[in-house]
């Protein structure tokens, strides 16, 4: 069973950067894909982006050019680099990471973006 462990949140002000990791064990990290949702207050949580094991890599049309994700598969770790944040971005982001039929989670980490 997977273990993901999400680091790296904090509160930035808008158009500033930040980036949040995910390190797993417990898995071959290097054949899942691995991704990124969110869940701000009072909505449901929302695709972030993805990056499946050969590297290909999807993005919501929300973070697109913004947000870059990003694997190391020899630390087990994946990254997301979010820039030019807003304050619609304010959430807490949660890693996954899935294969076949399974998909484990982390427990998630804070981001707040505000003046």
């Amino acid at each position: 069973q997977v273990q993901l462990v999400e680091s790296g949140g904090g509160q930035v002000q808008p158009g500033g950067s930040l980036s949040v990791s995910c390190a797993a064990s417990g898995i071959i990290f290097s054949r899942y894909t691995m991704g990124w949702y969110r869940q701000a207050p009072g909505k449901q949580r929302e695709f972030v982006a993805r990056i499946i094991s050969g590297g290909s890599t999807n993005y919501a049309d929300s973070v697109k050019g913004r947000f870059t994700i990003s694997r190391d598969n020899a630390k087990n770790t994946v990254y997301l680099q979010m820039n030019n944040l807003k304050p619609d971005d304010t959430a807490v982001y949660y890693c996954y990471a899935a294969r076949g039929g399974y998909t484990g989670w982390g427990q998630g980490t804070q981001v707040t973006v505000s003046s």
